[in-house]
């Protein structure tokens, strides 16, 4: 899909043709559409290719006629989907002309760009905005999936079943895509602070000064994240590891239990002279010999705590 935006009287607003001073914005995009954005703007087929590998990791790198920047967004995934949360290469293109966002993906980032207040003209700023906006969408899916691990936890304290740790082994997936695509935009966002195109306006240098701390401040939060489920994870894995145990020996207790009556049936079922073998009570009496060994057991097992 390719749409094309231009601020007009203090609103984004959708137009059909590319002007200058619009943002041209590339989401999944076909054969056909990147057929026409070659056509508006000569762009390397590396670029392309870079950008449809879902784990390219971000840069910037000056062309002859533009910038391009690389970056990693944070995306919420469909229900049906193993992990709730994961990260997509987005690429941006300064030109002298035109802001240009290419994304092969679907994209929550161009979503909320969509809906906030910017100038396609100052290509900088919105540069900067867009990446502000990635980082603060991290704080904000870092804090559901904080809730989230709330949710599974006291989920696992009621019923300990595999499928709670599954959804928490997702989670602990996702923070490992966070971490690791926060931790190159940071680099990114280091590289693009060196650069004074970027720097050149006191408004664009504080948007990047805000980037950078929201940035660091959501690495932090992965890294405090990361350490609750991890050990987390590891606390239930030592109570499923402790209840294992607990069954084993209440079923060991059992089993032994039980052999004290088996005994002595095998005992009075050998082939010769036992006492009682007359009496008319004998099979009373084995039973209630049974019985009562069985219940000096269980008593012996109860004092033990092996029950």
């Amino acid at each position: 899909m390719i749409e094309i935006f231009k601020t007009i009287d203090g609103r984004l607003k959708q137009i059909k043709n590319p002007v200058e001073g619009s943002w041209i914005s590339l989401i999944s995009p076909t054969e056909e559409e990147l057929a026409r954005l070659k056509k508006i703007i000569t762009i390397p087929d590396e670029i392309f290719i870079s950008l449809s590998d879902i784990e390219e990791v971000p840069d910037a790198e000056k062309y002859r006629d533009f910038i391009f920047i690389l970056v990693r967004t944070p995306q919420k995934n469909p229900k049906w989907s193993e992990l709730e949360y994961s990260t997509v290469p987005l690429g941006i293109i300064i030109s002298r002309k035109y802001l240009i966002t290419i994304c092969f993906y679907e994209n929550d980032i161009i979503e909320k760009m969509k809906r906030s207040k910017i100038y396609t003209s100052k290509k900088i700023q919105t540069t900067l905005k867009l990446l502000l906006v990635s980082a603060k969408t991290y704080l904000n899916y870092l804090k559901n999936i904080n809730k989230r691990i709330y949710s599974r936890q006291k989920n696992l304290e009621k019923h300990m079943k595999n499928e709670g740790l599954i959804k928490l082994l997702n989670i602990q997936k996702s923070l490992v895509y966070f971490s690791t695509s926060l931790k190159s935009n940071q680099i990114l966002i280091e590289k693009l602070t060196k650069n004074k195109v970027f720097t050149k306006f006191h408004q664009d240098k504080e948007l990047l000064e805000d980037v950078m701390e929201e940035t660091k401040q959501a690495i932090q939060m992965t890294n405090v994240y990361w350490n609750i489920l991890n050990e987390m994870t590891e606390a239930f894995g030592s109570i499923i590891s402790n209840n294992v145990n607990m069954v084993m020996k209440l079923l060991t207790s059992i089993t032994i239990i039980l052999m004290l009556p088996t005994l002595v049936a095998s005992i009075y079922g050998m082939n010769l002279p036992l006492p009682f073998q007359h009496s008319p009570h004998a099979f009373e009496i084995v039973m209630g010999m049974s019985i009562i060994l069985s219940i000096v057991g269980v008593l012996i097992f109860w004092r033990k705590e092996l029950f």
